[in-house]
């Protein structure tokens, strides 16, 4: 209670009772009774249970802050969806009790998803390959952990695993009456939030539920709420906030089935993780989800309304299936069938209500799956915030820190989205180059939509479209498309040049991956950084330049505890940060000045009441140090050794690119606050009260 009056009194305002804009949407029909909510105040509350909104609750409990989920859906979905989780989201999740591991152990074995394969047929001519891993990928120079293939709903069940071991309950719509009442460290489904009103001293949300046939509604309390309820938010649409961007890119429809058969098949013949698929009889992208399980997602174009969901049947996906495989299946089952819109957008406001109300993940940007920066980019937004939201809820900063998150994290999604759309367009690219341009396609469909569509019987708008691709399709034919004939030999000499030169669909994006950096927000720039603006994206792989420049990730080097060399295992400088408390870093060489640094940011910290701890590198040790000495009477910091691959490998503070007269500050979430690149400061204890301040909000 203390801390809440602490931070109630940060505003300084009389209350008001503000109702934001609302859109108001009553889905329910029939009469809806309404239950007394009690007066328990949660400090954060989530809406959306999907991979980010788990992942922000596991973080916000570790460290230490009450929260609980609700979830509109009564159940988790199968569908898989996305899949591929990158670098910075296995360096998340690894701080994550194991998970990374346990992803590792589950997903399939790289050799079955490394490559991307073009061709006429799962059974026909191979029009070209490309392998996506590279030697510097599987050695783990740049990261301690390494990208996964995994499906989202496999990755939700570890997630709510993980969630159940540290006090959580999933719980249905089926509750008591003494169940309903929120709790903290719940997971509730069937859910939906309907409407939310703020004042200085929080958010009451309404949701709607079911309970024994009969709609309900209750009133939920809380300091904090945050939208992680996906690309068509309920959150953001009841704040008002609009998207830009390239709306409506393509209509696909989604079939999740399963095939043994298949998947041996291209275990034996051609593994990969994505088929793309060009034949006269049909065009499609097949997502190999498990190749050992069979399971598949089918991505096909889908153009309403000459097309409709309903033509979509279960007995129709499979001949549309056959016809791309090349063959039928012993053992098919279609699971499910979705359609879905691609979109390259970015919410104009990420958060709004004094940063009350705050969305992540695709509530925040939705992409073209191109990439798979979606819900890697969502999982790196719940970094981001769940320290921050921290520091505000445990009197550490400022309730004003939570505006950095909009600073930063808005400037990652605006350049992934960018990003994404030019692998998206470099995917459309290998289409284009063998006669079928997508763009033309929608074109025409767009322009029957306004012309023919409103004279002809939809039966004839339909059969009108399906002649056109048809003719489209024909451009593949195998009388055209080969070596002898000149225009199909031009066609696939275009196609090569594309692949020799990498300009085709990328999945790895090391620079962008790791090397992402925020330019402004809670840390402090300086005049030396390497990079002043950011690059253009281009849809082609780029490499990780290790970077101390504030803002950046904190650099990956194996290093050993001094105290515990004899031992084998070694460990990352990322783990020097800790997940378990909100605590900074400072990292030192062993040198007099450094202790000195070190001694002052200690005093700095103790008056601030700001957690910090320090980590002394040190470039060899014959077992023992001085550090205990030259930083007494402080405790809490850890003596560290360089573990090199090989001797020409650069030391930790030529991979920083500074001089062991330096010293970096790195945050809760593993990025750099500020660095003092010379190690001379007039007046330290000055500086680094400024530092703190500015960082904290203070």
């Amino acid at each position: 209670m203390g801390v809440l009056r602490r931070f109630h009194g940060a505003y300084n305002s009389r209350t008001i009772n503000r109702a934001i804009p609302c859109i108001q949407r009553r889905l329910l029909s029939g009469p809806i009774s309404k239950i007394n909510g009690g007066g328990s105040v949660l400090p954060v509350l989530i809406v959306g249970a999907g991979p980010v909104g788990l992942v922000l609750s596991i973080l916000l409990t570790k460290l230490g802050v009450k929260c609980a989920v609700l979830e509109k859906n009564k159940a988790f979905s199968k569908h898989p969806q996305a899949h591929f989780v990158n670098n910075r989201s296995m360096e998340v999740f690894r701080k994550i009790n194991g998970l990374a591991d346990e992803i590792m152990m589950s997903q399939p074995p790289v050799e079955f998803w490394r490559k991307f394969i073009y061709c006429t047929s799962l059974t026909g001519p191979i029009l070209g390959s490309v392998d996506h891993m590279q030697p510097q990928d599987l050695d783990r120079i740049e990261s301690p952990v390494f990208v996964a293939h995994f499906s989202q709903y496999k990755l939700i069940r570890l997630l709510i695993k993980q969630l159940e071991n540290i006090g959580f309950r999933v719980a249905s719509e089926e509750l008591s009456p003494d169940d309903v009442q929120l709790a903290e460290y719940r997971v509730l489904l069937g859910h939906e939030c309907t409407s939310f009103n703020t004042t200085d001293h929080g958010v009451t949300v309404t949701t709607s539920f079911l309970r024994g046939g009969k709609h309900m509604e209750k009133d939920f309390y809380c300091d904090f709420l945050i939208g992680t309820d996906g690309a068509g938010s309920t959150v953001r649409k009841l704040m008002g906030i609009d998207m830009s961007g390239e709306k409506n890119l393509q209509n696909l429809i989604s079939i999740h089935f399963m095939s043994q058969d298949l998947g041996q098949y291209l275990i034996n013949d051609r593994p990969g993780m994505l088929f793309f698929i060009f034949n006269t009889e049909a065009i499609g992208v097949l997502v190999a989800h498990d190749l050992k399980q069979g399971e598949f997602v089918l991505q096909v174009p889908f153009y309403p309304p000459q097309q409709r969901l309903e033509d979509f049947s279960f007995r129709m996906c499979e001949r549309l299936i056959f016809k791309l495989v090349g063959r039928k299946l012993l053992d098919i089952e279609v699971m499910d069938i979705k359609p879905w819109v691609m979109h390259a957008e970015v919410a104009d406001r990420f958060s709004s209500c004094k940063n009350r109300i705050i969305l992540a993940g695709d509530a925040a940007h939705r992409f073209p799956p191109a990439g798979g920066f979606g819900m890697n980019t969502g999982i790196q937004d719940a970094h981001n915030l769940a320290w921050k939201l921290a520091s505000v809820i445990n009197g550490i900063a400022r309730p004003s820190l939570l505006s950095t998150y909009e600073m930063e994290r808005k400037q990652i999604a605006s350049y992934n989205t960018a990003l994404s759309l030019q692998n998206f367009k470099a995917a459309m690219a290998v289409p284009a180059s063998l006669g079928l341009d997508p763009a033309i396609a929608n074109a025409v469909h767009k322009t029957i939509n306004n012309t023919v569509g409103s004279i002809l019987p939809s039966e004839l708008q339909s059969a009108f479209l399906d002649g056109i691709f048809s003719l489209g399709r024909a451009q593949l034919s195998e009388s055209l498309l080969n070596e002898k004939n000149p225009l199909g030999s031009r066609r696939l000499a275009k196609l090569r040049q594309i692949f020799e030169e990498g300009k085709s669909l990328q999945l790895q994006f090391p620079a962008e991956d790791l090397g992402f950096r925020y330019r402004e927000g809670a840390l402090v720039s300086d005049s030396n950084s390497l990079s002043s603006a950011s690059e253009t994206p281009t849809g082609q792989r780029r490499e990780y330049i290790p970077s101390t420049d504030p803002g950046s990730r904190l650099p990956h080097m194996k290093i050993k505890l001094v105290s515990e060399l004899k031992r084998r295992e070694t460990f990352s400088t990322l783990d020097l940060v800790s997940s378990d408390n909100v605590q900074f870093l400072l990292i030192i060489a062993p040198i007099e000045e450094s202790y000195n640094l070190a001694r002052t940011a200690f005093k700095v910290v103790e008056e601030l009441k700001v957690p910090l701890k320090v980590a002394v590198i040190w470039p060899t040790i014959d077992g023992s140090s001085r550090s205990e000495t030259a930083l007494s009477p402080w405790k809490n910091f850890v003596d560290a050794v360089e573990v090199k691959s090989s001797p020409s490998s650069p030391s930790w503070w030529d991979l920083c690119r500074m001089t062991d007269r330096g010293a970096i500050l790195v945050r809760p979430d593993e990025h750099i606050a500020w660095r003092a690149k010379s190690g001379t400061m007039n007046d330290p204890i000055y500086e680094l009260k400024k530092v703190f301040h500015l960082v904290l909000g203070l």
